[in-house]
């Protein structure tokens, strides 16, 4: 038998602080203790508070999942739960809004993953009809876009879209160090790399704004832009990993259809 040890809360915060590329100096000035205090707390000479794991972990802007292993090696309970998106009440109430509200064009809430959580009709356009039985394994956005047997061969702009999309998974690793996200990028890296570059498409100015999202469609080549949106002040571990895509078009022919396609 193997038995594996927690490392101690001194290491944990050190490890969030370099993570966030901060002095001691800098983070305790920010958190109203001294250097001395925080340095005590980082080698093991000194037990943090309650209120000093919390002051520090939104000083570092630690995730809500990570922050419980925190309080534990501290020796306090965890403080944030983890609820089902089916039960969070208001909150997801309030996600069904925006999709719906986004209509005519489409939108998807996903977790830290990337795993789908709820779409408007217009998403259709993209991913088509998703149906998941009880025991089939979760609807992974970005292995659907990028993958060889998903829509990869639907989108004109793929090598530019591919190197967005690894840059930001990439971003996503390192400020967040999500449960599945190392392992969900090294599989989008073992994807085929598109040959050349990608010709410029429609899109207009958003050319020179944002990465446009390229797609081919039985109506057309379509563009679009995306922005995210997440919930602010998050106590529930599920709440703070939502993100909330929605997809405007990039130029004025993808507008047009998607209101004709509404109507």
């Amino acid at each position: 038998m193997t038995t594996t040890t927690a490392p101690p809360v001194g290491v944990l915060l050190r490890r969030w602080r370099e993570r966030r590329r901060r002095s001691q100096l800098d983070v305790a000035l920010a958190a109203e203790l001294s250097t001395r205090h925080l340095s005590c707390v980082e080698t093991g000479r000194a037990r943090p508070s309650r209120d000093l794991v919390r002051r520090l972990c939104d000083e570092l802007d630690v995730p809500l999942r990570e922050r419980n292993p925190i309080y534990l090696a501290a020796g306090f309970a965890p403080v944030h739960r983890e609820r089902p998106f089916d039960d969070l009440g208001a909150a997801r109430a309030a996600v069904e809004t925006v999709l719906t509200g986004h209509e005519p064009n489409p939108a998807l809430a996903v977790n830290v993953r990337w795993e789908l959580l709820a779409a408007n009709r217009a998403m259709g356009l993209f991913l088509g009809d998703v149906r998941r039985g009880p025991s089939d394994p979760p609807f992974n956005v970005l292995k659907a876009t990028l993958g060889p047997d998903g829509m990869a061969g639907r989108v004109l702009n793929l090598a530019q879209w591919r190197a967005h999309v690894l840059r930001r998974v990439r971003r996503q690793l390192e400020r967040t160090a999500g449960a599945g996200l190392a392992e969900l990028l090294a599989e989008l890296e073992s994807y085929p790399v598109p040959d050349g570059a990608d010709e410029p498409g429609p899109g207009g100015e958003a050319q020179d704004l944002v990465v446009p999202l390229r797609l081919a469609s039985e109506y057309g080549e379509l563009a679009f832009l995306y922005t995210t949106t997440v919930f602010g002040s998050p106590r529930d571990v599920t709440l703070d990993e939502i993100a909330i895509e929605t997809f405007f078009p990039a130029d004025g022919r993808t507008a047009e259809l998607m209101r004709g396609l509404a109507g």
